[in-house]
């Protein structure tokens, strides 16, 4: 059995809903984290800037790439050079639209938005929702130069509308759209919008509704003429809550894969607590969440670039006395733990599983395997992570997809190729995936933390005892 109580369930579930309700874009994750991390102890080290001297035995930092991204480490008290690396990697986006360079859109008395898709999300469930905004703006300041400001409006300023059944009969059967033209949101009339008191000069010509820039600008206590540009998303308004008659599950979007980002911000953070640990260990802890998982990853603040490569090197580099194989070396000690939430099976529809592989929500998180290599779980890491499981009463399930659906993929499979890094694959179950409303247990989130918790205490001590070159 493991050692959490209900009470310290309940509190992780309790996080995690403030956590998403608090992180309405990739943005607006890191810079939750960042806060959260500062309050740690954490001390924030910049890429353009010699990290030389500023890194030591025992010490807490992190960095940020593009505002999206985030990389948290903690340097154990006897590490060296070519020491190992104890990696939980996740990411901070989530399918959902953006908004277009140009937006602004007229049609049939509205004003529409017009949007990007984003990834590969089940787009009819955002029909009919409460939406908002949210996201970055660059803003001119008074010296000459810009400001990344951060915005998310609360209020619910846009809806993508269904059409009636009595326009469409064959909804009945089948429920089709085209994302160019059936995506696109609402944001006012035009009597109104023109009408408004709030809105700016009606005959200027813009990229987008001035009474959208309007609103942007109020949010940030700037002029409109003080925007430049800006990276917005549309987000569901409903917050994040628990729900289910016995409180055991939570309804959220982005749990893809903010479940996973913050049960490892939470993980690097909690193993900390133990001063002789962290003391003891030869090992640099290290939590990385990438931006752009869900169209690939390749981009400079994604896990398909240098990023975990760049930080690595660095944190080697600091130290000194290091032979000119720090790096390698290092690599052939690391692990990790590429965490991104797994398909719980449904009941409504449990034959899309294979039979002996149907995570089910409240019984822990799942291995991931795939032998064409969709995952990059191999006997060797599944090995150490149910070992750390077993050893501190976490249960583990096994996910395989069925040999007839395809499989997606994670970072995983990536980072293991470009660094030669063992990786386990694994996450915690998730019903609606993809959804604006997804699903996972309560229960889940305080064992994954639980989990990561162990891997970074542990790994270091476990890897000295297995033989696998």
């Amino acid at each position: 059995m493991n050692s959490l109580s209900k009470a310290q369930l309940q509190r992780q579930a309790e996080q995690l809903v403030d956590f998403v309700n608090k992180a309405p874009s990739p943005f607006h994750v890191v810079d939750v984290c960042r806060t959260w991390l500062k309050g740690a102890q954490f001390v924030e080290l910049k890429e353009k800037q010699s990290w030389t001297g500023a890194i030591k035995p025992n010490g807490r930092y992190f960095f940020t790439r593009n505002g999206s991204s985030i990389v948290a480490f903690a340097v154990g008290g006897k590490f060296r050079p070519g020491s190992g690396i104890s990696i939980v990697g996740a990411h901070t986006d989530s399918p959902c639209f953006k908004l277009k360079p140009v937006s602004k859109k007229t049609n049939s008395g509205f004003l529409q938005v017009g949007v990007q898709v984003y990834g590969g999300g089940l787009w009819h469930t955002w029909f009919d929702r409460d939406l908002s905004i949210a996201g970055r703006v660059m803003v001119r300041n008074g010296a000459g130069g810009y400001d990344s400001r951060l915005v998310s409006i609360q209020d619910p300023i846009m809806r993508i509308p269904s059409l009636a059944i009595h326009l469409d009969r064959s909804v009945r059967e089948a429920f089709t759209y085209n994302k160019e033209t059936h995506l696109t949101p609402i944001l006012a009339t035009v009597a109104n919008a023109l009408n408004g008191e709030n809105a700016t000069d009606k005959n200027i010509k813009c990229a987008h509704h001035p009474i959208l820039l309007d609103r942007i600008a109020k949010e940030l206590s700037v002029e409109v003429s003080d925007i430049a540009d800006f990276e917005l998303c549309l987000y569901d308004t409903q917050k994040a809550t628990i729900g289910g008659i016995c409180n055991e599950f939570i309804y959220a979007s982005r749990l893809d894969n903010l479940n996973s980002s913050y049960c490892a911000v939470e993980g690097l953070i909690n193993s900390l607590s133990n001063e002789s640990s962290a003391a003891e260990d030869s090992h640099v802890r290290m939590v990385a969440l990438f931006d752009n998982e869900e169209v690939g990853s390749t981009s400079a603040y994604g896990a398909n670039s240098a990023l975990i490569e760049s930080a690595i090197r660095r944190i080697q580099a600091s130290c000194s006395n290091g032979s000119a194989t720090a790096f390698e070396e290092s690599i052939a000690n690391s692990f990790m733990i590429s965490s991104d939430v797994t398909h719980a099976v449904h009941p409504n529809y449990s034959e899309k599983h294979e039979e002996n592989h149907r995570p089910e929500l409240q019984k822990g998180p799942s291995i991931k395997v795939n032998a064409n290599q969709s995952y990059a779980t191999t006997s060797v890491t599944s090995t150490i992570l149910k070992d750390i499981a077993k050893r501190n009463g976490i249960p583990i399930q096994e996910f395989v997809v069925r040999n007839d659906s395809p499989c997606g993929s994670t970072i995983g499979p990536m980072l293991s190729a470009q660094l030669g890094l063992r990786t386990v694959d694994m996450g915690n179950p998730l019903l609606s995936m993809h959804s604006i409303r997804e699903v996972c247990g309560t229960d889940d989130v305080g064992l994954c933390v639980k989990l990561f918790e162990h891997f970074f205490e542990e790994f270091a001590g476990l890897d000295a005892k297995i033989t696998a070159d």
